[in-house]
């Protein structure tokens, strides 16, 4: 992979796409190329079930006449001066939009750090068949597993050039390496399932195979013969890190410019008040060295600090990129996204701040509760904070996981639960979102 850093083609082919959109009559414009390079192999009960490689080059070309924009997607081979001259034509006979420009001039990043996103190993195919059999093997050898689901293994990279009409032009690229491996437990209708993985942007840093096959074998084996409990409406829900993470992902949605833009945020009103427990913070930052969602300059050329997005447990700011935060009367702070052609507010290396407890003080001072360790469904209302999901996991007695359970419902209310949230110790930053356990006290759980 290492040909793929070599951007300076794209560069060069991106700012002949804005000449040319300026000389077709846009006032402004940017072009932007999202590459791609991926390998990767599944296997399922020792044998090769596919083996994929992709390569991509994709153009797009963001062209603004007054306050009308027109968006253009392309492939490699197309012809330039054809491109820009219907994305002109386009933006000719579209409606005003107030809101969508490029980012102000004096917010460009004219100098940006190496954060070290890169690791150009390649890893042959061979390498990753062999990877993802030994990683299934090892969930197989664990005693009680009974089947695969399946196992891969993958490498590849992504990237980002951005050339802009008022002087932007960059470009960086991110190696992402993998493996997983999902297998049952059981028999008939008293078959579970559980899965592991791990994905790195250092092919070096990945965990063995072997290990990841053995914590997904051993998962799944602790889930066999559940029960379900009874209804109670005042119970400690304790999240596990995997499951956490997703619930730290909701407020992130909820602190998004956008929703609170398009008023689909239950905080849209919130900000400078107290919204997690005092104690509590939420932070984020894209300048992480080797972090996961790293980068040196957003989707719109900005580059973004280090922030605290809710500082002992205040709400302090809004995921903004250039437009929303015109939309909300704001400036940008640098989490602009590109998604496609267009640019939206995203969180970047996204965690909350751990406590000073371990997981197992936490639950040894819960006494009787309930540990999550998978939610099935989608019940969350993010425009009233409704929650409602589907979860199985383990059973907390006299302070210890005792019990596997499954069939039974968790519910609150977001806003109810921010507040009654506290951390355990145990945060792991290898992912883009970052969470340790943590437990929600007062939620209510429906079985039988």
């Amino acid at each position: 992979m290492t040909s793929a850093i070599d951007s300076d083609t794209l560069l060069s082919r991106a700012s002949e796409l804005i000449d040319l959109a300026k000389a077709a009559g846009a006032d402004k414009a940017d072009a932007v190329v999202v590459r791609s390079r991926s390998r990767s192999v599944t296997v399922r009960l020792g044998k090769v079930e596919g083996t994929e490689a992709s390569e991509s080059d994709d153009f797009s070309l963001r062209v603004f006449v007054g306050n009308r924009v027109a968006s253009v997607s392309a492939n490699p081979g197309f012809d330039m001066k054809t491109l820009a001259e219907r994305a002109v034509a386009m933006a000719r006979v579209s409606p005003e939009d107030p809101y969508v420009c490029l980012a102000d001039e004096k917010d460009l990043a004219r100098t940006y750090p190496d954060l070290e996103l890169f690791d150009s190993t390649d890893v042959p195919t061979d390498s990753l068949r062999e990877a993802a059999l030994e990683t299934e093997q090892a969930a197989l050898d664990v005693d009680g597993v009974t089947s695969s689901s399946g196992a891969g293994a993958s490498g590849g990279m992504g990237g980002l050039v951005l050339v802009t009409s008022h002087g932007f032009s960059g470009s960086y690229m991110a190696s992402r390496f993998g493996r997983s491996v999902s297998v049952i437990a059981g028999e008939g209708t008293k078959m579970e399932r559980d899965y592991d993985f791990d994905s790195r942007l250092y092919f070096a840093d990945l965990d063995d195979a072997r290990t990841i096959g053995r914590r997904a074998g051993e998962r799944v084996v602790k889930r066999i013969n559940p029960r379900q409990v009874d209804t109670v409406s005042n119970v400690t829900v304790v999240f596990d890190p995997r499951i956490a993470r997703g619930f730290v992902g909701h407020i992130a949605g909820a602190i998004n410019g956008a929703a609170v833009a398009r008023k689909t945020s239950f905080l849209r009103d919130r900000m400078g008040e107290q919204v997690l427990k005092s104690g509590l913070t939420i932070t984020d930052d894209p300048l992480v060295v080797r972090g996961s969602s790293s980068r040196p300059f957003d989707g719109e050329g900005v580059s973004g600090e280090r922030l605290e997005m809710i500082e002992d447990g205040v709400l302090k700011h809004w995921f903004l990129s250039t437009g929303t935060g015109r939309e909300l009367g704001l400036p940008t702070n640098g989490r602009g996204v590109r998604g496609g052609t267009n640019v939206s507010p995203a969180s970047t290396n996204l965690a909350l701040e751990p406590g000073e407890i371990s997981p197992e003080e936490m639950i040894r001072g819960i006494g009787n509760g309930f540990y999550v360790t998978e939610l099935i469904g989608q019940g969350v209302n993010m425009i009233t904070g409704e929650y409602s999901r589907g979860a199985t996991g383990f059973w907390i007695e006299n302070g210890e996981l005792s019990f596997a359970v499954s069939g039974v419902t968790i519910a609150s209310n977001l806003k109810d639960m921010f507040m009654r949230l506290t951390p355990a110790n145990d945060i792991d930053r290898k992912f883009g979102i970052a969470s340790p356990t943590i437990a929600i006290e007062g939620m209510t759980l429906a079985g039988l």
